[in-house]
């Protein structure tokens, strides 16, 4: 018989609930505190629904009513510089952290509310109602509210998607030398969430100071925890992970408060992240103002049940039984926050000139500017000031020095680690290898041991760290990816949170990071492995694309685009460029490559040719096998903000033709949306319709004759420009 030994997790699960001798020890300042927030969040998620209500509020409002006490007693622990971010629900987190930001010393629940306070519900309302007022002017509504000096982040309408945001964050702090900590907020339905789980992960392996803040409020829209997962019990995740876990009473709003003041102990101490669950109940449907039993997926005798332990009336209880306000007190502190409320709703609506008797409008003078509209999908380029800007053309010969190309590519990153030490690495194998998979980062690992990263596989967790290392600012995450196709694997960081945060949230905050994207064209790595990602980005606003050709250009390219505040897409093809030989400067690694500057690699005047990468050279030999004196464009930046429109018209005047070249797939090819702004430019000057060489329908394959039938050639190339 097979001997049995009974295994058990290497970090601690516990639960904890409060006695009244836990009360009667609670500083009576901060169980007045307590009353005061608990007061002002529910006041203030009524007066949403009533907004709402009138049709006032555009979109869904995602009230918090009911889950206040987790709220309130996981922020009052907190320090002003923790950090912290949530999901679509999460008026309650924010308000919590905004309002203690700016009232350091506490509330009086029985003193009119300062100014400061007063204008953090203006403004949260604001922002809610879609007005200019607000903490991202209007655009982030109830499910996007940040307010990044007070810790407030970012609150996010992805299930799960703030989560690897936050252990970018803490990376930081930790990195940074304090014991500051970060504190992520996500419900039921996000804890089996693939991107929360890969980011237990992360966070465990590298200890970083999180805290996993799981709000079950019992329904993810309609389901429970117990028809989603075995373990409903959603602290349960943590051990698995080797992660310290508490589960605790969600109403008990001091439960929580002492929950949470364990599990900062634990991660400032430096011992890795935590996990707090709070049981907890939204007393209203997954939006707006109805209860959930109206649609029935629960019980009106549930929501009697968990009302009668609401979180506000369990702290007056305790406040009328250790003396501290007596009932009229306890009634005026609820009036004064009600006044609160009905002050700042007075500020934004006025009656309905065109409406019926009582109907109110917001005020029309507080709307955002429709001009406004495209302002802060990227940032400017103040960063460029300063800078150096030459062309190969601008070296001599004695100046420049051949290498490969992914040499160069190790050593541009090395110089800018030398002379930036906010640059951090990270990614798949980056730190073993000799450079990763490629060579890539060669040398950067003994170099500089504390900033170059080797992940788990993993790419959703660490995109999105590398995203919340970013929009935090104190460092530069360099992310790699070790194949473009990958993208789809991190899709939502990539593309719903890092290219979306800045415009999201207002404009304002920086969000700046490379992400270098491996293309593994002709490397018989099949389907999976062979995209040209170039038309997937370019579809999404915020990114900036740098696709250089040649060793030259990615060290000037790269030098231009880590001085910008963007996330920037580093293109760079794996067979079909590594290896290949080029020259680059000797004594002048800090130059930099105009932003938005195409370059002309062949001059003609029968045709336009347009392309990239490692095509650029293929369209050369093209021309010449074909004979024909086509004007070859290499475009180098690709995102839509920075085609060289300028280099485009004077060409295609000269020559009255556009063929556009690119190697990978037509179902995700970038030359599409090039030719319609192309023709739609310059319609007028064209002779004939702009022309496009693509690779074919199919994926490349790993049958090598299969692989590169599937892509675009030079032979393709000089049979369109024959028969143009």
């Amino acid at each position: 018989m097979p001997r049995i030994s009974k295994l058990t997790p290497n970090a601690p699960w516990v639960e904890l609930k409060t006695t009244d001798a836990d009360w009667d020890r609670l500083d009576p300042k901060t169980l007045l505190t307590m009353l005061a927030q608990l007061h002002l969040i529910r006041h203030f998620e009524e007066e949403v629904l009533d907004l709402a209500g009138q049709k006032l509020v555009n979109g869904p409002a995602h009230s918090s009513i009911g889950q206040e006490g987790g709220a309130v007693g996981s922020v009052l622990p907190l320090r002003a510089a923790d950090q912290v971010n949530g999901s679509h629900r999460g008026h309650h987190q924010f308000l919590a952290k905004a309002i203690g930001y700016v009232s350091p010393d506490g509330l009086d629940p029985l003193e009119p509310y300062s100014d400061d306070v007063t204008t953090v519900l203006y403004r949260t309302m604001s922002e809610i109602a879609g007005l200019s007022a607000g903490y991202c002017r209007g655009r982030g509504g109830s499910m996007h509210l940040q307010w990044i000096e007070a810790g407030a982040m970012g609150t996010n309408a992805i299930v799960g998607g703030a989560v690897p945001f936050a252990a970018g964050f803490a990376w930081n702090s930790k990195h940074a030398g304090t014991d500051n900590v970060a504190v992520t907020y996500f419900g039921d339905g996000a804890a089996n969430i693939g991107s929360v789980l890969e980011t237990f992960n992360l966070a465990a392996a590298w200890k970083l100071p999180v805290c996993f803040f799981v709000e079950n409020n019992q329904y993810a829209v309609s389901t429970t925890p117990h028809e989603a997962t075995a373990e409903s019990r959603l602290s349960g995740r943590g051990p698995g992970f080797g992660i310290a876990s508490w589960r605790v009473d969600g109403m008990d709003t001091l439960a929580v408060y002492l929950a949470t003041q364990q599990a900062l102990a634990h991660l400032r101490a430096g011992d890795g992240p935590a996990v707090v669950e709070v049981d907890t109940y939204r007393y209203f449907h997954q939006n707006g103002p109805f209860p959930g039993s109206a649609f029935g997926y629960r019980t009106k005798e549930e929501e009697a049940e968990w009302r009668e332990r609401d979180p506000i009336r369990q702290v007056e209880h305790h406040i009328r039984r250790r003396g501290l306000m007596d009932g009229a007190q306890l009634q005026r502190a609820e009036q004064m926050s009600k006044q609160a409320m009905a002050t700042v709703a007075a500020r934004l609506t006025e009656p309905d000139p065109d409406g019926k008797p009582g109907q109110l409008r917001l005020r029309p003078s507080l709307w955002p500017d429709p001009s406004f509209i495209d302002i802060g999908i990227r940032g400017d380029d103040s960063g460029l000031r300063g800078a150096v800007f030459k062309e190969a053309q601008d070296f001599s010969t004695e100046e420049l020095q051949s290498k490969r190309f992914v040499d160069a590519v190790a050593e541009a990153m090395h110089h800018r680690m030398e002379e930036d030490p906010r640059v951090v690495v990270l990614g798949e194998d980056v730190h073993r290898l000799n450079g990763g998979s490629r060579g890539a980062t060669k040398g950067l690992k003994e170099a500089f041991p504390d900033r170059v990263l080797g992940t788990p596989i993993s790419e959703a967790a660490f995109c999105g760290l590398g995203g919340g290392m970013a929009l935090d600012g104190r460092f530069y995450p360099v992310v790699e990816l070790m194949y473009a196709d990958f993208i789809w694997v991190a899709a939502d960081q990539l593309f719903n949170q890092i290219g979306k945060a800045r415009h999201m949230f207002g404009g304002d905050h920086d969000v700046p990071m490379l992400l270098r994207i491996k293309i593994g064209t002709l490397t018989g790595y099949g389907s999976q492995h062979s995209m040209d990602p170039a038309g997937i980005i370019a579809t999404c606003a915020g990114w900036r694309i740098m696709a250089p050709s040649s060793p030259l250009d990615y060290v000037g390219m790269l030098n231009t685009a880590m001085r910008l505040k963007d996330p920037v897409a580093v293109l760079e093809h794996d067979a079909d460029l590594y290896r290949a030989m080029g020259p680059v400067p000797v004594h002048d690694p800090d130059f930099c490559i105009p932003l938005g500057k195409a370059a002309i690699r062949r001059p003609g005047q029968e045709a336009t040719v347009i392309s990239y990468l490692s095509m650029t050279d293929r369209c050369v030999q093209a021309a010449e096998q074909a004979e024909v004196d086509a004007e070859v464009i290499d475009l180098r930046w690709l995102d839509q903000a920075s085609i060289d429109w300028q280099t485009i018209e004077e060409s295609l005047k000269k020559t009255n033709k556009v063929l556009i070249v690119e190697q990978g797939s037509r179902q995700t090819s970038y030359g599409g949306w090039l030719a319609d702004e192309i023709q739609r430019r310059y319609f007028d000057w064209l002779d004939a319709p702009v022309e496009r060489v693509t690779g074919g329908e199919a994926s490349p394959s790993i049958s090598r004759v299969l692989e590169r039938a599937a892509l675009a050639s030079v032979d393709d190339i000089a049979t369109k420009l024959r028969n143009f």
